[in-house]
Parts: C-alpha cells; sequence; structure tokens
C-alpha cells in the first residue's frame, strides 16, 4: 500500500503546517483588524486637535489631500470592507454550522464580493488624484 503524503513536514522545529485558504483568510482578517484599529487611534488624535484651534486642526487635515494618503485611504476603505465581508463569512459559520462544510466556497464568494465592491470605490477615490495630478 503506498504511503500517503501528509499535509503535514516535519522540520528543524517540528511540524510545519502547510496553510491553506483558511489560513490566509485567519491571518488577513487580523491584520485588516489591526490595521482599522491603528487608523481608529490616528482618527481620534487628529479629530482631538480641534481642541488647539481651527487653525491647528486644518494644517494636520490638510494632509490628506497628499496623493500618497489618498491611497493609504484607499488601503483602509479596503480593509474595512475586506474585514465587514470575512466577519459575515465567519458569523454564517458561527450560526449555521453545517456552513463550515462550504468554506472554502464561502471565503471565494467573500473575495468575489470584496473584488466588485472596490471596483467604484477605487473609482471615486482615484479619481481626484488622477484629475488633479495627470491630467
Amino acid at each position: 500500500m503506498a504511503r500517503q503524503r501528509s499535509l503535514r513536514r516535519t522540520g528543524d522545529f517540528g511540524t510545519l503546517y502547510k496553510g491553506r485558504l483558511g489560513q490566509w483568510s485567519w491571518l488577513a482578517h487580523r491584520v485588516t483588524g489591526v490595521a482599522i484599529i491603528l487608523f481608529l487611534f490616528a482618527h481620534v488624535v487628529d479629530t482631538a486637535l480641534v481642541g488647539w484651534g481651527p487653525d491647528a486642526y486644518n494644517r494636520v487635515v490638510a494632509v490628506y489631500h497628499n496623493p500618497f494618503i489618498r491611497m493609504l485611504e484607499l488601503g483602509l476603505v479596503a480593509a474595512v470592507v475586506y474585514h465587514a465581508l470575512n466577519g459575515v463569512r465567519i458569523m454564517i459559520i458561527d450560526f449555521w454550522p453545517k456552513a463550515n462544510e462550504f468554506n472554502r466556497q464561502l471565503i471565494y464568494g467573500t473575495l468575489g464580493l470584496f473584488g466588485l465592491s472596490m471596483i467604484p470605490i477605487t473609482y471615486i477615490i482615484v479619481k481626484p488624484i488622477v484629475t488633479k495630478y495627470i491630467f
């Protein structure tokens, strides 16, 4: 009888898990969650500058018109959209355990909805940059 190849390999530090789609989904969910929390902290700080007067606040808010910062905002929106859609996928699995059998399809559905939703969002965020700096 032929030996089946295991999904686990042995390395110098023990078993190495070769992750699949679920692991990447888990990792992306955690990374986007941390990114959203970091932005929330920065947002609280820049909003608190209102206490130092309108000049201080306007100087900080002017940074958001920088094209690089606009692209970071696009990344933030992408993180929020992915985190929300993946959270819905997780809730579906939590409330309907049988859905775990369709986890791969749910992950692909999440990625598909994410990609489709980012098309108009990217257009809306990038259009002012393109029209101001390129045309």
